[in-house]
């Protein structure tokens, strides 16, 4: 484990958000009390409960941070493609799989800890906010299918994020039993073609 970072003048609940998110990914979230949180952060158990009233709550305040870092992340991705539809809705796919590697801590918090992302009003926000920019990419790149074979903005997009996701916890995650011979990157970008092909948006010999 890290040394603990302790706090200081009154930054006691960041302290102990960033107190979780080590020892999240340290023992995954389910695995450390509110007591270890503490003691990571240098303070007493009885010091927490003046900012969350258990762990689940702490682990949500991980993941709406967690959820605000992503959605920017995903904004700047899209706006980097732009002016081209294709390279924006592309590049929001690969900002997943980056954010995945370097927030680790912060994406098992929002996808993996169980903590509904309807807990509080702040996450619930913040959490449609990054699906919003991957819905955006989504509904920009289907405008050029015709009506009558284009699917819905929100489908086409979840799923971008389902295939992204599944990159992640097979392969970008170090999970046990799954080994390819291709980097994540690879299978991320070589699924989202497979898909696009699939719905006429980019040529077959691309």
């Amino acid at each position: 484990m890290p040394k603990k970072r302790g706090y200081h003048h009154g930054n006691l609940r960041q302290a102990l958000v960033e107190a979780a998110l080590q020892l999240i990914e340290a023992k995954g979230p389910t695995g450390f009390t509110l007591s270890e949180a503490a003691k990571e952060a240098g303070v007493t158990p009885a010091a927490v409960y003046r900012h969350f009233e258990g762990r689940e709550d702490l682990i949500a305040e991980a993941a709406r941070q967690g959820y605000d870092i992503f959605a920017d992340l995903m904004q700047y991705a899209y706006e980097k493609g732009q002016p081209s539809a294709l390279a924006a809705f592309e590049a929001t796919g690969r900002a997943y799989l980056a954010f995945a590697r370097k927030y680790p801590g912060h994406y098992i918090a929002m996808f993996e800890s169980g903590v509904s992302v309807n807990r509080t009003p702040e996450l619930a926000s913040v959490a449609a906010r990054a699906r919003g920019v991957l819905e955006q990419a989504a509904s920009e790149l289907s405008q050029h299918i015709p009506a009558d074979k284009r699917p819905p903005a929100s489908m086409f997009s979840a799923h971008i994020w389902a295939m992204s996701h599944g990159v992640v916890e097979l392969f970008a995650r170090n999970s046990p039993g799954t080994q390819s011979p291709f980097s994540p990157e690879d299978l991320l970008e070589s699924g989202i073609g497979v898909y696009l092909r699939g719905l006429g948006l980019i040529k077959p010999d691309s």
